[in-house]
């Protein structure tokens, strides 16, 4: 790591050690972390994806549906982090 561009990948890696604590929420009194929060939103997006699907009968339409549910799962979650997250 002797050149420019390694020690800026050194320094970039490490910004996100700068904040002074882990996003929480405080739910009931208790600190509750939001990456779990934003799991369960990801979860729940991906599983009403696949209702959708069998209710609008498009699942005999679609070859790959888990890698759909999945993308959609994967969407949510990382928009609720960018929203939540701060």
């Amino acid at each position: 790591m002797t050149s420019v561009a390694g020690w800026i990948a050194a320094c970039a890696s490490l910004s996100g050690c700068a904040r002074r604590s882990a996003p929480t929420l405080s739910l009931f009194g208790a600190y509750f972390p939001i990456w779990i929060l934003c799991g369960i939103i990801g979860i729940g997006a991906g599983l009403a994806t696949r209702l959708a699907l069998v209710a609008g009968g498009l699942s005999e339409a679609i070859p790959a549906q888990l890698l759909l549910c999945v993308a959609v799962g994967v969407i949510a979650a990382s928009l609720a982090w960018f929203w939540l997250g701060q």
